[in-house]
Formats: C-alpha cells, structure tokens, sequence
C-alpha cells in the first residue's frame, strides 16, 4: 500500500485590496464649510445640510481660507442639528 505524504491546505493568505484611502479631512476645512456655507438643505427633524456652492469657493475670502483645500472643500458636506447647535456628521464625496 503506498502511502501518501500529507500536505496541510495552503494557508489563506490575505487578499491585498488596493484601497484607495484618503487622508484625514482638515478641520480648516469643516470650518470653512461652516462659516461660509450658502447652500442650506432642511432634511427635517431639525438637521440641515451645509454646503459650499462651486460660486462661493471662488469668493476671495474663501479662497484665502480654503488655498489648494477648496477642491475637497467641494465635496464635503456637513448635516447641522439646528435643534442643538452641533455637527452630527461630516460627509465627504469620494
């Protein structure tokens, strides 16, 4: 009878995902979004949504705040509690 050699499975290696991660966001850059904001969206239940129009980023003052950040600056938007006064979360597009 021969007899065979036993070989363990191949260890599950880990999958290398090549996610793209983006660095942290500024907070000059939650400032600016609200201190500048124009565009204000009710989502009800006292939560707004704060954002930068593409008009308001090209307004000196916001350009000086903001300098090569205005390009994130665009995507971000923050959802105010008007109830409380506070961030509730800050999003940004990828």
């Amino acid at each position: 009878m021969a007899y065979r050699r036993f070989r363990p499975a191949l260890a599950a290696r880990p999958i290398e995902t090549a996610a793209f991660e983006r660095p942290t966001l500024p907070g000059s850059v939650v400032d600016a979004v609200l201190r500048f904001h124009d565009e204000a969206q009710d989502q009800g239940a006292g939560r707004t949504l704060l954002r930068l129009s593409a008009k308001r980023l090209r307004a000196p003052e916001v350009k000086v705040v903001l300098g090569k950040l205005a390009i994130r600056a665009a995507n971000v938007a923050i959802l105010w509690n008007e109830d409380e006064s506070q961030i509730i979360r800050v999003l940004e597009a990828a």
